[in-house]
């Protein structure tokens, strides 16, 4: 039997729903590249605020899909109160009702050197 594996991007949110575009477009990029490697089988998002399509949503439409097993990413950058607190709870939670999924959280942007090269981009494009 195959192991169903996905990943769910988490996102902070906005009211501004046009944000949500930003973040589609980002996933569809990504799931080109993850596509190459043929570790996952399915990739949603998820909005940790302002969102009806929020981290419970997520998780639940991936195991719907037949994923047993789910790497959170969030898109933050961050290790703030959201990562070290709200959303491990939130997947306690989860894991509660749904003892059968393996769910992990992958570490938030942080301090990436090619954060830095985007960074140095948007700055030169104004030089």
């Amino acid at each position: 039997m195959i192991c169903m594996k996905g990943v769910l991007i988490l996102a902070h949110g906005s009211r501004r729903k046009e944000t949500e575009n930003t973040l589609k477009a980002v996933i569809g990029a990504l799931k080109e590249e993850l596509e190459q490697t043929g570790e996952v089988n399915e990739i949603e998002t998820a909005f940790l605020q302002f969102s009806e399509h929020n981290l419970h949503a997520g998780l639940k439409a991936l195991t719907e899909k037949g994923v047993v097993e789910i790497v959170v990413a969030p898109y933050f950058l961050f290790e703030g109160i959201h990562i070290l607190e709200d959303i491990p709870d939130e997947i306690a939670g989860f894991t509660k009702q749904y003892p059968h999924i393996k769910i992990r959280l992958a570490k938030p942007l942080g301090k990436d050197k090619r954060l830095a090269m985007i960074l140095k981009d948007r700055i030169m494009e104004l030089i």
